[in-house]
């Protein structure tokens, strides 16, 4: 193993005590991850929250075979040590992509998943774009193929799903309507660059879809919600649409009327980023910094940030992603 300096033994990381609420939280020391071959040790400067990281900690969403049980989905910092293969990124600044142990003062990452950080580019902004860029692109610009000219109908447009698939229509001229829970939230989402909010909780968001495309329906659904959303979103699509779940954050079951689907040539598919191999994250990694990270490096794709909190403090993080009332991504400073 290849390393720039002289490391410690332990480390400071959170661990899930037991499943349940944000106090499942608490610093431990734990012995400093090594890298394998193709992998990079990252000295840790932040760590981005993600809804999986919630789920894991209520016991729903356990960790892939051979990954951490440490939390923490996506981080930044700088490459400290390597093994076989990775030397070359020793001193680097990146972020990247990880299955997990993101929540700690160091972690191991694969080479292929690591995205470098422009000088100019701040590292806490930098550990919340892996996750939802890297989920993002695969589902809407990838499994939906979605094209400039097109229009998508994202839920949760306020979250740091929906922050990020705002930005990246914006950057690709794909015009962009989301949902949001309240009128506050529909005006965040403009004002980051939706072209149509709607309140969920006020409005039918079908008629709405309807009104505003003028009867012609979306081209993509980005779905996260599931469950009786699923045929409504069905409704939102025009010919030949692609509706895209990654999450069943309102069930797992939905009722599909196969008529509807055969007359309009529709297509459901969907995914999960986590267990997918690396050799696959690497690929839509080099695919990012064909498409996507010349946005990165001219300062036009950033995060929304909501608040950060220490590591010592993902507690307090978790619960403000549990009551709901963040906009954008929350971020741990290690």
């Amino acid at each position: 193993m290849a390393v720039d300096n002289a490391l410690p033994d332990e480390m400071t990381a959170i661990a899930i005590s037991v499943p349940g609420g944000p106090e499942a939280l608490a610093p431990e020391r734990r012995p400093l991850p090594v890298p394998a071959a193709d992998e990079v040790l990252i000295r840790v400067a932040a760590a981005g929250v993600n809804r999986p990281d919630v789920m894991q900690r209520q016991g729903k969403y356990p960790p892939p075979p051979g990954a951490s049980d440490i939390p923490g989905l996506e981080v930044s910092g700088t490459v400290v040590a390597a093994g076989g293969n990775a030397e070359r990124l020793i001193g680097q600044r990146v972020c990247a992509l990880l299955s997990g142990g993101g929540y700690a003062e160091f972690a191991v990452a694969p080479a292929g998943q690591c995205l470098p950080v422009p000088d100019h580019y701040d590292l806490v902004e930098a550990a919340a774009l892996p996750e939802t860029l890297f989920t993002v692109w695969t589902n809407l610009f990838e499994r939906a193929y979605v094209v400039g000219g097109e229009t998508v109908l994202v839920h949760g447009g306020t979250s740091g799903i929906g922050t990020m698939a705002i930005s990246l229509c914006r950057l690709f001229d794909v015009r962009i309507i989301v949902t949001c829970g309240s009128d506050a939230k529909c005006e965040q989402a403009k004002a980051w660059g939706a072209h149509h909010a709607i309140n969920y909780r006020e409005q039918d968001f079908v008629e709405e879809v309807s009104r505003i495309t003028g009867g012609q329906g979306v081209q993509a659904v980005l779905d996260m919600v599931g469950g009786d959303y699923v045929p409504r979103n069905l409704q939102c699509l025009g010919d030949d649409g692609r509706h895209v779940s990654i999450a069943v954050l309102g069930g797992a079951k939905a009722s599909v009327f196969l008529p509807a689907v055969m007359a309009k040539r529709l297509t459901l598919t969907g995914s999960t980023l986590r267990p997918r191999s690396s050799e696959f994250k690497t690929l839509v990694a080099e695919e990012l910094v064909r498409e996507v990270w010349r946005f990165v490096e001219q300062g036009q794709l950033r995060p929304a940030m909501d608040q950060c909190f220490p590591l010592a403090e993902a507690a307090k993080a978790h619960a403000r992603m549990d009551a709901g009332e963040h906009f954008g991504k929350i971020v741990l400073i290690a």
